[in-house]
């Protein structure tokens, strides 16, 4: 696949870049998508939730009255949880949510997700570019050259750049990343991938095919 590679202005450089097949032309496999962003989510949960066992509230080592002959409900502690002060039932416990994905479903996933993007015109390559000092309004004119600063955008560059990063950080549209570091969520969570040239060869060579 031939993608034109468009200047910072919005113009095309007249140049253009060869997309691997074999990532941005599969056909998308939307099972494979749904266990990566569904594994990724999971993984942001803290899961430190908790609530009090029996075992964990202060006090209810008396038994209150007498088992027999009382007319009243045999009750064996004051903190039952049917009582006020007492514990919970089955509440929530700290746990891990990770999920382990197999690494070629991992790769499928990504693969998926840049062949959908690919297949309905929301990828495009620009040429590498930097500033001199970080400042959010070079990156928003670039993205209004580019016709995106209304869409949410993921910008694909080739290595850390702090002052790309922090010029686009203020942009609540704007999400930049090394290429080797985007993940299926990220790249189905935009409207458009925009790749660096540099960015390209990068993100291809995290593929093992």
């Amino acid at each position: 696949m031939l993608v034109d590679v468009y200047k910072t202005d919005g113009m095309k450089t007249g140049d253009q870049v060869t997309l691997d097949p074999e990532i941005f032309e599969i056909e998308p496999n939307d099972h494979a998508i749904y266990m990566a962003v569904r594994a990724y989510r999971a993984a942001q949960r803290q899961g430190t939730h908790k609530t009090k066992t029996r075992s964990d509230v202060r006090g209810g080592g008396r038994k209150p009255w007498r088992q027999k002959r009382t007319g009243r409900a045999r009750v064996g502690s004051l903190r039952s949880p049917l009582w006020r002060g007492g514990s919970t039932i089955f509440g929530p416990i700290p746990r891990d949510y990770r999920m382990k994905l197999p690494k070629k479903t991992k790769e499928l996933a990504r693969r998926s997700a840049l062949s959908q993007k690919a297949k309905q015109s929301q990828i495009l390559v620009v040429e590498d570019f930097s500033f001199d000092h970080p400042k959010t309004k070079q990156m928003t004119s670039v993205l209004k050259a580019l016709a995106i600063d209304e869409k949410k955008t993921l910008l694909l560059v080739s290595k850390n750049d702090s002052v790309v990063v922090k010029s686009g950080r203020n942009i609540p549209s704007l999400n930049i990343l090394e290429a080797n570091k985007a993940s299926t969520y990220d790249i189905v969570d935009c409207q458009v991938v925009v790749m660096q040239r540099s960015a390209v060869g990068v993100l291809q060579n995290t593929f093992t095919i």
